[in-house]
């Protein structure tokens, strides 16, 4: 099952939310931060009340409490993500989810003291040399994608380490943000952002915000506890393979010899990788006893 999340939650970054932000071009990147944490806020409370009898005991301890650093570590992504996509830094924000696995193998052999094996090695040697060709090609320290990298590798290992369940860690980390976001949208943006001045079009879109932010966070989370961070991390590749292929196909952006070298290295490596991790690992053979004649 976590393969199945984390294929949820990655294909949807990959697919359906740029189509759904490419779709709210002309509203700023901070009314849409603070309608995501509103409507998300909402969707997972409809959620709650709807599973309540499969609901687990929320206790506090010590661990949750990093789910406030989680939370603003999230919001800080998106609103990284969100300031690309509207300045045109599309190239910077696709480079650092590239970089994203890497910065999370590196998490996991830190703090969790999870090991590669040599093919599994192999695999993140490829990706690096697609990222350094990546990073080479764009002339300039790439502050942007490594902020991004490193901000949703970090995420990742806080939800690892964080025993909760999927729903209730998300519902907690989204009413950390609500307050901030609700001050955005009545003191410091009351008449851009509110409903009754946009068209109904854009108010349905930010209202939708709410579910695809929310499912892909909560598939992310229930991957991330049944799965390696560094399995997590290399199969982030998805997303922006996925998002590389929608925009050369549905939104005619032009694919640069550089760029698909990277894209060429980074399927090899998730290639080599999933190869390893589904073949079958032999154990030491047990030699038969012999019986004595006789």
């Amino acid at each position: 099952m976590g393969l199945l999340y984390a294929l949820g939650a990655y294909l949807s970054w990959g697919l359906l939310v740029p189509v759904h932000f490419r779709l709210l071009d002309g509203v700023s990147p901070w009314v849409i931060l603070a309608h995501r944490i509103l409507w998300s806020g909402v969707f997972v409370l409809g959620l709650l009340w709807l599973l309540r009898r499969r609901r687990t005991r929320f206790v506090p301890g010590w661990r949750h409490a990093l789910l406030a650093v989680s939370a603003l570590v999230i919001a800080m992504n998106w609103s990284l993500y969100l300031w690309a996509v509207q300045n045109g830094r599309m190239l910077d924000a696709s480079l650092g989810y590239f970089i994203n696995p890497l910065v999370a193998v590196a998490l996991g052999a830190l703090f969790l003291g999870e090991r590669l094996r040599p093919l599994q090695a192999a695999a993140v040697g490829i990706a690096s040399l697609g990222v350094v060709i990546a990073v080479v090609a764009a002339g300039t320290f790439p502050w942007i994608a490594l902020s991004l990298a490193v901000s949703f590798a970090v995420y990742a290992l806080i939800r690892k380490l964080v025993p909760i369940d999927p729903i209730l860690g998300f519902c907690a980390e989204t009413f950390v943000l609500l307050p901030a976001a609700l001050a955005y949208l009545t003191v410091f943006a009351p008449g851009s952002a509110s409903l009754g001045v946009l068209d109904g079009r854009t108010v349905a879109l930010l209202l939708l915000t709410g579910l695809t932010t929310s499912v892909p966070l909560m598939w992310f989370a229930a991957a991330a506890g049944r799965l390696k961070l560094s399995t997590l991390g290399l199969m982030q590749y998805l997303a922006p393979s996925c998002l590389l292929g929608l925009s050369v196909l549905v939104y005619g952006e032009t694919l640069e010899p550089v760029r698909i070298a990277v894209f060429a290295l980074t399927w090899v490596a998730l290639a080599l990788y999933a190869f390893d991790a589904v073949r079958p690992v032999r154990g030491p053979i047990t030699p038969t006893p012999r019986r004595c004649p006789g």
